[in-house]
């Protein structure tokens, strides 16, 4: 992955970029390399048979390992809607569109979401990501 800057001088914005860029190749060593040691990312509308939260960088990288590679998804391209900065300077919310396909069917489909990301000295250190994680299973059937 090519850094916008080095983490401790990356802003929010800049690690929001990194983030979708990590999304669209599909690499969990480059999301979590963005993650502090000790950084929580949760799900709140979690799916079945999948964690509500990863605690720590490794569970990150290990989690979306096994959810990437597991995933015959290919993402196409990640939309950024929307960041809006907030009154903390360490937290960002973003709204995107994720479009991917599923090359077997030849299906093409969207799942919206929206990340809040509190990034402290260039590193997240905790997400709350809402995805409609219902889109992908949809495009299966």
């Amino acid at each position: 992955m090519s850094y916008l800057g080095t983490p401790a001088v990356r802003t929010p914005n800049e690690v929001l970029t990194c983030y979708y860029q990590a999304m669209l190749d599909k690499s969990p060593d480059d999301l979590a390399d963005l993650y502090a040691i000790d950084a929580v990312h949760e799900f709140p509308f979690s799916s079945p048979g999948f964690p509500p939260s990863f605690e720590g960088r490794e569970a990150v990288r290990a989690g979306y390992r096994a959810a990437w590679g597991a995933s015959p998804v290919k993402v196409q391209e990640v939309r950024r809607t929307a960041a809006h900065e907030t009154a903390d300077p360490e937290v960002i919310i973003a709204e995107h569109v994720v479009v991917g396909t599923l090359p077997a069917k030849a299906t093409t489909f969207t799942v919206p979401g929206l990340l809040i990301l509190h990034v402290r000295n260039g590193l997240i250190t905790r997400v709350r990501d809402y995805m409609d994680g219902s889109r992908v299973p949809n495009a299966r059937a």
